[in-house]
């Protein structure tokens, strides 16, 4: 018979088997957890974007209506393209009773598009449907993501 100091130290199986167990569950619960995390960041960034793009081209209807710059009539003083957005305009100020033009450029850099993870977006037209998926390229009026995919909240992201 085996004294207590003598008993070999170790884990049992049944202990084992008890220790994977509870990681088991442990990991089942967690990754769904951190599923769910990763896509409700993409979708703050996603609206973030959507805003930022929308911001730069309310700026520049804002400046086609006060007449800052010559724009094409047909553009219905929204961009051509979100090019435009990037390389700016010249806009003419009076100051003084001098004029004095300026570059105004309403984006550093175009944001990328979360869920896609390009940097293309689907346009839309002044002109198109609201729910048009294709761009009539008279100027861009709207921006929204490419992505067929539902958000958390049961909305598709191209509806945004």
């Amino acid at each position: 018979m085996l004294r207590t100091s003598e008993r070999k130290k170790g884990f049992t199986l049944v202990e084992m088997l008890t220790a994977m167990a509870i990681v088991a569950v442990l990991a089942m619960v967690a990754i769904p957890l951190a599923k769910v995390t990763v896509k409700r960041g993409r979708e703050i960034e996603l609206r973030r974007n959507l805003r930022i793009i929308r911001q730069a081209i309310d700026e520049y209807k804002k400046l086609a209506d006060e007449k800052k710059f010559e724009f094409d009539e047909d553009t219905e003083g929204y961009p051509p393209d979100l090019e435009t957005l990037l390389e700016g305009v010249e806009v003419t100020e009076s100051q003084d009773g001098s004029e004095i033009t300026r570059t105004v450029k309403f984006l550093r850099r175009l944001p990328r598009d979360p869920m896609t993870t390009f940097y293309e977006w689907g346009l839309r037209s002044y002109q198109d449907d609201f729910d048009s998926t294709s761009w009539g390229g008279e100027n861009v009026y709207d921006v929204y993501t490419r992505s067929q995919g539902i958000a958390l909240d049961g909305t598709f992201y191209s509806e945004w």
